[in-house]
Order: C-alpha cells, then sequence, then structure tokens
C-alpha cells in the first residue's frame, strides 16, 4: 500500500514539472552553516534560503540545484518537511558537468512577489573533478589548469557559481560546447542575484597542522582550535549585497606576510615571493589612489600550489601561483586588485574594464606610452574574435545583446572596455575623467547613461555619439582610411594640410591624425562616424610626407589602411 501512495505522488511531481520556470524566483537571502571535514574531502551545508517570486505569475513549484557530487537531505517551510523529489540535471555552470536538483512542491501557491523561506540541509564531497571540460575534449592535464576546485586535506579550494555549485542555485541548463552559452547563463544569474544578501558561517576541520581558512567576503569572528591532532578553524563570511562576487573559500597550511594594505598567503618555502607582493603594494598604492581613490579593505593575495593553475579573482582575493616574476608584472597584479578594491561597481565594464585600463595606465607609468599600447594590444586578437561570436543576420539584437552593458563575452567587458576607458580619457582629459571616477556612487548607477552623464558633467562635451556606439549597442569596431591628402602653402611660411579620413566601420570614433614631415610631426584629433567621411586641418612647417591615423589607441578592424604616403606633383618637387 505504502508503494501505491508514493507512486501517484511522484507522478503527480514529474506533471508539475514539465512546466517548471527555473528562473522564476530570485534568491534574495541566504544563511548558511558549513561544514567543510577536509580530510573527509566533505561538505555539509545547513541553514535558510530566502526566495521571491518574480513571475508574473503564481509559481506552484521552484528549483534548488547543488553540484552533483551533493546530495539533498532537508527541505522544510517552518520546520516541517515538503514535498520534494531530487533529479540529475545536466549542467556546465559545475565542474562535474551535471547538478543534484531538488523540485519542491509549495503548500500553496506563492504569489507574484511573493517571499518564501526555505529550511535545506545537504552534503557529500568535492573532490577535484574535470568531467565538464574532459568530455567535450579538453586534456586532463589542461582541464586540471581551470577546474582545479576541491576539498583536501592538504588544499581546499571551492569557488562558487560557474565552477562549483556548493549554494543553491537556479537557472536554465548551461552547455560549454556552445560558444559563450555558461558564461551568459551565470552573467544572467549574477544579474538577477546582484541585491541578494549571502551570510556564511564557515567551519573547517582536519587531521594534523592547523591551516589558514580565507573566504571573499567580509570576515569576522575568526576561532582556531587545537586538539591531540586534529584542528578547527571558522569564520563569519557575509556578503552584503553579493553584486557580481563569486562565494569562495580557500585552505591551507599558509604563511602570512602582513602589509599595510595587502594580506598575501605563501607556502613557507615561498615567503620571499610573498614579500614581494606587499612590497609592490606598497609601490602601487599613490597611483592607485589618485585614479581611484582608496582601498574599502585590504586584498588578499593567496597562493594556488600547481603552479601552472589559472589564477582567480573575485572582489577582494586572488588566488594564484606564486613564481619568480619581473617585478614590474606583480605591480601589474597588485594594481588589479587594488583597483578592484577601491572602485566598486555592478557593472562588468566598469569595474573589469576599469582594472585592465589602469595597468594601461601603470605600464605607461612604468615605461611609457609605448609600452601600455603593447599591454593593451595583448587584448586585440581576442576582442576581434569575441566580435565575430554571434553569426545571427539580426544585427540589432546582437548589437544589444553584445553591448558592454549586457554582454557575458569577457573579450569585450574587460578588453573592449578598457580601450572605451582610454579613448574616454584621451578624448575629455583626466582631470575631467578622475573627478567623474571619484563622483561615482555604485548604489546610485541605476540606469546605463548614469556614468556618461557623470563625464559629461566634468568634461562639458556631448558623448551621447560615442557611449551610443561603444557601449549601449555594439556596432562592431571602426575601420579608418586615408582617402586623401591636400596641402596648401600658407601665405607666409608652412603648410596646411587637409587630411579626409573615411570610417568603413559602424563605430564612429574619435582618432589622432598624425601628420609626419621632415621637420617632426603634428597631430590633430578628428570625430569620424560610422560609414562615413570627415576631414581635419594639420598646420605644419614642411611638405607633408606620410599621414598616420590611430597610435594604438583605438580598437580597430583592419589597422593595415592606416598609413598613406604623400606623392607631392612634380612641380613641388623641383
Amino acid at each position: 500500500m505504502k508503494f501505491l501512495y508514493v507512486l501517484p505522488l511522484l507522478c503527480g511531481l514529474s506533471t508539475s514539472t514539465t512546466a517548471l520556470d527555473r528562473e522564476a524566483f530570485t534568491f534574495t537571502k541566504y544563511d548558511l552553516e558549513v561544514r567543510v571535514e577536509a580530510d573527509q574531502q566533505r561538505l555539509a551545508v545547513r541553514g535558510k534560503v530566502t526566495l521571491r517570486n518574480d513571475a508574473s505569475t503564481p509559481q506552484k513549484n521552484l528549483s534548488l540545484q547543488i553540484s552533483s557530487s551533493l546530495s539533498w537531505r532537508s527541505i522544510q517551510i517552518d520546520n516541517k518537511p515538503i514535498e520534494f523529489i531530487s533529479q540529475s540535471y545536466t549542467s556546465d555552470i559545475d565542474h562535474t558537468g551535471s547538478l543534484s536538483e531538488a523540485i519542491v512542491t509549495l503548500p500553496q501557491e506563492l504569489s507574484a512577489g511573493g517571499k518564501v523561506e526555505l529550511q535545506i540541509g545537504y552534503e557529500g564531497t568535492i573532490p577535484l573533478n574535470t568531467t565538464r571540460l574532459t568530455r567535450i575534449g579538453v586534456p586532463d592535464d589542461v582541464a586540471r589548469k581551470s577546474d582545479w576546485d576541491r576539498i583536501d586535506g592538504s588544499f581546499t579550494a571551492v569557488r562558487g557559481i560557474g565552477f562549483v555549485t556548493w549554494y543553491p542555485v537556479a537557472m536554465n541548463v548551461a552547455n560549454l560546447s556552445e560558444n559563450n552559452n555558461v558564461a551568459e547563463i551565470v552573467s544572467h544569474w549574477q544579474t538577477q542575484e546582484t541585491q541578494a544578501e549571502m551570510n556564511l558561517k564557515l567551519r573547517y576541520s582536519g587531521v594534523g597542522n592547523p591551516q589558514s581558512l580565507l573566504c571573499n567576503g567580509n570576515e569576522t569572528n575568526q576561532q582556531n582550535e587545537e586538539l591531540d591532532r586534529t584542528f578547527s578553524v571558522s569564520v563569519d563570511c557575509s556578503f552584503a549585497p553579493l553584486g557580481l562576487t563569486v562565494p569562495s573559500f580557500v585552505a591551507d597550511q599558509y604563511e602570512r606576510i602582513t602589509g599595510h594594505l595587502a594580506d598575501i598567503y605563501a607556502a613557507p618555502e615561498h615567503r620571499s615571493l610573498g614579500i614581494d607582493f606587499t612590497s609592490a603594494a606598497e609601490n602601487v598604492t599613490g597611483f592607485v589612489h589618485d585614479w581611484f581613490g582608496d582601498p574599502r579593505g585590504k586584498i588578499i593575495i593567496a597562493e594556488l600550489p600547481d603552479v601552472s593553475a589559472f589564477p582567480f579573482a573575485s572582489r577582494n582575493l586572488l588566488l594564484t601561483p606564486f613564481s619568480k616574476a619581473d617585478p614590474k608584472q606583480t605591480e601589474l597584479t597588485v594594481v588589479r586588485q587594488l583597483t578592484h578594491a577601491s572602485f566598486l561597481s555592478p557593472r562588468l565594464w566598469i569595474s573589469e574594464g576599469l582594472t585592465h585600463f589602469a595597468q594601461a595606465l601603470y605600464r605607461e607609468q612604468q615605461d611609457g606610452r609605448f609600452a601600455a599600447l603593447e599591454f593593451m594590444k595583448l587584448h586585440r586578437q581576442g576582442m576581434l574574435a569575441a566580435e565575430k561570436i554571434d553569426s545571427s543576420d539580426d544585427k540589432e539584437k546582437v548589437a544589444r545583446q553584445n553591448s558592454l552593458i549586457n554582454t557575458s563575452i569577457e573579450e569585450l567587458y574587460r578588453g573592449k572596455a578598457m580601450y572605451v576607458w582610454w579613448m574616454l580619457r584621451d578624448m575629455v582629459g583626466e582631470p575631467a575623467l578622475k573627478k567623474a571616477l571619484a563622483s561615482y556612487v555604485p548604489e546610485q548607477d541605476n540606469e546605463p547613461s548614469y556614468v556618461q552623464h557623470l563625464i559629461e558633467a566634468q568634461s562639458k562635451k556631448d558623448l551621447e555619439w560615442f557611449f551610443d556606439d561603444w557601449v549601449y549597442r555594439d556596432q562592431g569596431l571602426p575601420d579608418l582610411r586615408v582617402v586623401s591628402i591636400y596641402p596648401r602653402k600658407n601665405l607666409k611660411e608652412g603648410y596646411l594640410v587637409t587630411v579626409l579620413v573615411e570610417n568603413l566601420g559602424d563605430a564612429g570614433v574619435e582618432v589622432p591624425v598624425i601628420v609626419h614631415h621632415s621637420g617632426g610631426e603634428a597631430v590633430e584629433r578628428l570625430i569620424v562616424r560610422g560609414k562615413s567621411r570627415a576631414s581635419v586641418r594639420v598646420s605644419i612647417a614642411n611638405l607633408p610626407e606620410e599621414v598616420t591615423l590611430n597610435d594604438g589607441t583605438v580598437p580597430e578592424n583592419d589597422m593595415s589602411n592606416n598609413t598613406f604616403t604623400y606623392q607631392p606633383p612634380p612641380a613641388e618637387n623641383q
């Protein structure tokens, strides 16, 4: 009889989930107690999550997803068990390539805008797993450089959404084999959860020598215990709001090197390398302060044991291999982290674009403008490839989807955004841009044009055309060429040279026009809108020899046609 009772229940649940809207609910708050047993590779979580129905209709069912290496143990409302079924759900938001999904049936429908608090419990192991990468053909040794998350007695590092789904989420299938699909799904989730709040009580225990436990939120109430050959360390970690942070934690037998602005956690044998980071932080502090203000807290840089592992940064935490590096490169790494700590924004193109812009600026300070341009050029090929990802015939849809305010493509919100900030600096000048950044308040950035208006207020320039082509829509990249050069001899001395420029691309741009002559060169800036021509007049002392468009500060589809050699008529040669 019991079997006959359960079967209709499961069938009813299965039928009800056919129309399940996995994006109907927003997780507004997490209160979780997370216990990690290092030697067992085990993670156990108990706590509460609050969800809000953001759909336009009442909802009876909701989804809770965690890594497939974890299992649901309990889901309750008001301390009373509620109905749910657990199923495997293939998705590459987790390193295993699959999720353990609980489909919950609420006691009654939840109206639009309504909230529900669930008491939850789940547990399992988090071993190193590269399944999602190896099944699409990535060699295992290469996959391990990217998916190095695990709980282990010797080293533990667990990143959140997009790497390991160790806290509950709910989203549609993400597939690594579909271009930028995983990044799009994760970005959509982060945008939806920007104002969510997460409070964690992390407790990490193991056998042997005590280990340091770090997270990338606001840490409080750290405690350490030792008993015989075992240890435990606990810390409260909060994210309010969650923003674009990927909640993560790491533990190892680190040696801590404390600096004024940075805490470095290094393997004992790499203490000297850790000191290099603290020295770098002291060297770059003035530069970061001048552009972005004071850091809102210390940055944390912790060592990854695998020297070939890809670094990971989120909020104030950087996980990276330590090796002997050029001090200038170490300073660039610290510039990036301190900029993140100093300038907060809920928009990827601002937060990530500015950190790369800061690195380019610092390269200019280190070794001059050419060094900065070479640094920026490192992002050019990736950016060109990203612009070609979507082959859809709907150009307007692509322009909106890949715009800097919407894109989830890393090469755009980092590389292209870096160029945008550099071009803005050239267009409005450093003083105006610095003042605009100083007046930025992340809580007031509620519409895409917010930062545009801040810069316009300081520069007294109309930048609508620029933001339209580079930020609000993705118009691709410009393609500039010199159409003609016409020098006219002045009445007294020298020449007035008229240069006609054509932009074959769709994105308008302000570009430097450089006229070379035997006595040197002269530069004027020219705005050339997409698919149009414009001219500029340049005064020089001698006949022009060559004209160069763009000194490398403007990203273009094709830079091979940016130079025009002037051939004077025979009469002028006599």
